[in-house]
């Protein structure tokens, strides 16, 4: 578990899952929902098996979320912004009509 060693003191506010949570202003995504002590960030498409982060600098794609109603977005390379909408990603992304053509 990553656990902050110091108070937050530029705070912003974003949502995961319909949680609200707190990051500090330059905290990735990724790094804001591990501080806050979620370890699911999404189930994988085989399986349903729950993953999280693992390198951190958007080599494993394990950190796969939905931000602002966009999927598969790397959490460790987003930088949170205030009033974000964050959702654990189920399985594999949607795709739209127009990529199944």
């Amino acid at each position: 578990m990553l656990l902050r060693t110091r108070e937050i003191t530029d705070k912003l506010s974003f949502t995961f899952d319909g949680e609200t949570h707190w990051a500090e202003r330059g905290d990735t995504l990724a790094l804001a929902l591990l501080a806050a002590g979620v370890d699911v960030f999404r189930k994988s498409a085989v399986g349903g098996v729950p993953r999280a982060p693992y390198c951190l600098m958007g080599v494993c794609f394990e950190c796969l979320v939905t931000v602002d109603g966009v999927q598969n977005r790397q959490s460790c390379l987003i930088e949170v912004r205030e009033g974000m909408v964050v959702a654990s990603q189920q399985g594999a992304r949607t795709l739209t009509e127009r990529e199944c053509k």
